[in-house]
């Protein structure tokens, strides 16, 4: 026969022993109790690491960026800040179509051209001035002379009696533009260091180079070619020379190809 409960000696009933679901229910209510134990231990670790150690070093999550190289300097940039910066000159806007193209002057603001053969350019500059501009691009010269010039030009040859023949000369007037050289070689007079990188050979410009180049910080329109009545101050060029010296050679080479196609 199983034992009868003991009474306790405060006189209190005996308990009865647990139930399987009750000893259940509560080994699952002290893992419950461990586990909350355990994470205010794992909230409170922060605070007491920085109370040992001091502060704590910041997290950041945010990338490094890395700066991308930088690209040459573009010759061409340069060469077009010289004529914009040093002389006053403005220049074609670069053509995305063709961005490998050279850099061109505008002309016209400044300055008209006379474009002639090169052989017959030579025998014109004892009527320029010292200072007046001059530049070659292969066997052709371009004659810088004063602006509004180009439009005189045809009225000149024929007052020359030149009009009536075909010469190998052009006048570029207001809306045309030139080839830039290069900038002239740093040593000459008035003629300031180029920007590191910038050569003279003239096939980077499309083999434009100056002959007489500009100087920065002299006033081109001076130098230039003009009408005696239009340039007032008597210490121009004399356009009329300039052109009639251009067209008497243009037409003895005419002459030259002429009798040389006789022969042949």
């Amino acid at each position: 026969m199983p034992l009868a409960p003991v009474p306790s000696a405060m006189g209190e009933q005996p308990r009865a022993s647990p139930t399987p679901a009750r000893a259940s229910f509560d080994i699952l209510f002290d893992t419950l109790r461990i586990q909350k134990r355990t994470q205010r231990n794992l909230q409170a670790l922060p605070t007491v690491a920085l109370g040992m150690f001091g502060s704590l070093p910041p997290v950041t999550t945010e990338l490094t960026t890395v700066p991308r190289p930088r690209r040459p300097l573009d010759p061409r940039n340069q060469v077009r800040r010289w004529y914009e910066n040093e002389l006053g000159w403005p220049t074609v806007p670069a053509s995305a179509n063709d961005p490998e193209s050279p850099v061109r002057l505008r002309v016209g603001p400044r300055f008209d051209v006379l474009d002639v053969p090169a052989e017959a350019g030579r025998p014109a500059l004892r009527h320029l001035a010292p200072g007046s501009p001059v530049a070659l691009r292969g066997d052709r010269m371009r004659l810088l002379v004063a602006a509004g010039g180009a439009e005189e030009v045809p009225g000149v040859l024929d007052w020359l009696e030149w009009g009536a023949l075909a010469l190998d000369l052009t006048a570029i007037g207001e809306g045309g533009a030139m080839d830039a050289p290069l900038p002239p070689e740093p040593g000459r007079a008035g003629v300031p260091p180029l920007p590191p990188g910038l050569g003279y050979s003239g096939a980077e410009q499309g083999a434009a180079v100056w002959l007489r180049p500009p100087v920065p910080g002299c006033e081109v329109e001076a130098s230039l070619p003009t009408l005696p009545a239009v340039g007032g101050g008597g210490g121009a060029p004399d356009l009329v020379r300039v052109v009639a010296t251009v067209a008497t050679h243009c037409h003895r080479m005419r002459l030259r190809r002429a009798c040389a196609q006789q022969l042949t």
